[in-house]
């Protein structure tokens, strides 16, 4: 039996103390967990170059496994609802698992940098060293963020370039603890290409911002989750939180246009795309961790937050800020989330401007007696929002944008 959550008649105020100054950037969970993986490597200063190399490359791949990923997700949400506060705020932050990938993907570079400068001069050496570097700097936050097709273009054919010269130079070399791990590593990151296959679609564009896009091709998705779509499988992918409905088959994405590649598929609306992999587990997922969450949406972050307000496993409260919601979004759509949340906060940002989401937030907090907030928006208001949310002492989630 679900327990009902205490309506609340205060927010806690912001806190200034030192505990409170750590939850905000930069030390945040995925900064902790790349520190963390530096900190081992540099304890782990005796052992050979190649050892920590291949230990780096396999971290640093098999992480950003999708099978692996839902592994993390399944086991942090599967604790029980009975176990302290604090211990499912800290488990909920399972999606900053991308800093383990980061620290190991860097310690790898670091150790090959070595391995170069300690080794007789050789050519294949220093290519796969320049590679590893060039990978590092195309990843920069700053780079990645205004150039995100070259960055995921050349983390792709560099990565795979990567893994073909190891391989060469570990047969040359005939180090062991490579050529046992290579394998791991190649099957890791060939086993979503073996589901690469091209599947027609449904789109609905219920105005020029938004397109929803209806798969039906004998998958459906666990709320929670996202699913890989291209239409050029070798250049560019796009990820979108699934919106499976309860008792039918297929599920739908919410695509707004944000950029080239949407604006292009909400314009052409094509008949079929490419997908890859299976659905994988997103940040949504740790609602199951609360007895009752806050979900905070702005425009087409509504998408990631409808399958759970739908399936109504974990009680919610929803505050959506969009413009226009019914000329943008369509009468349908909007009258399926009122019918699952007819308490929701619809905030009209045309009629009424751009609203104080963390106060909205907290007075849905209150006001519902939930456990903790999750916030599916930009970067910028994500941020911000759990930002100031965790400095109250609310646990708060949203997307960190590592990938």
């Amino acid at each position: 039996m679900t327990e009902t959550p205490t309506r609340r008649t205060t927010v806690p105020p912001a806190e200034s103390s030192l505990r409170a100054r750590l939850r905000r950037r930069p030390f945040t969970q995925h900064n902790r967990l790349a520190a963390a993986v530096v900190l081992v490597n540099l304890g782990c200063f005796a052992v050979d170059a190649p050892t920590m190399i291949a230990a780096n490359l396999a971290l640093a791949v098999l992480i950003r496994q999708q099978y692996v990923i839902n592994l993390l997700f399944r086991l942090a949400t599967g604790a029980p609802k009975h176990w302290p506060l604090r211990v499912r705020w800290a488990l909920g932050k399972v999606y900053h698992f991308g800093g383990l990938h980061v620290g190991a993907a860097c310690c790898a570079t670091a150790w090959f940098l070595v391995l170069a400068a300690t080794s007789p001069p050789d050519i294949l050496t220093w290519t796969i060293a320049a590679l590893l570097v060039a990978l590092v700097v195309f990843a920069l936050p700053a780079f990645r963020a205004r150039r995100h097709d070259r960055f995921e273009r050349t983390h792709r054919f560099g990565g795979w370039a990567v893994l073909v010269l190891i391989a060469v130079h570990a047969v040359l070399s005939g180090d062991r603890v490579s050529l046992w791990l290579l394998p791991v590593v190649v099957a890791s990151v060939v086993l979503p290409w073996l589901r690469l296959r091209r599947v027609p679609v449904r789109i609905v564009r219920p105005s020029p911002h938004v397109a929803i896009v209806h798969f039906n091709h004998g998958v459906t998705p666990f709320a929670g989750s996202s699913t890989a779509v291209s239409r050029n499988p070798l250049l560019e992918w796009h990820s979108f939180a699934n919106v499976p409905a309860p008792g039918r088959s297929g599920f739908r994405l919410t695509i707004s246009r944000a950029g080239d590649w949407t604006g292009a598929l909400i314009d052409d609306l094509p008949a079929r795309v490419w997908v890859k992999g299976i659905p994988t587990a997103g940040v949504g997922n740790i609602d199951k961790l609360f007895t009752s969450v806050v979900w905070v949406a702005t425009g087409s972050g509504i998408g990631p937050c409808l399958p759970h307000l739908l399936s109504g496993e974990t009680p919610a409260r929803l505050v959506w800020s969009t413009r226009h919601p019914r000329q943008t979004y369509g009468d349908a759509l909007v009258d399926e989330i009122l019918g699952a949340q007819p308490d929701a906060i619809v905030w009209d940002t045309d009629s009424t401007g751009k609203p104080d989401l963390v106060a909205l937030a907290c007075q849905a907090w209150a006001e519902s007696g939930a456990e903790a907030v999750i916030c599916i928006s930009n970067k910028k208001t994500t941020w911000h929002v759990v930002e100031e949310l965790e400095a109250r002492g609310i646990p708060a989630f949203g997307a960190i944008w590592d990938s």
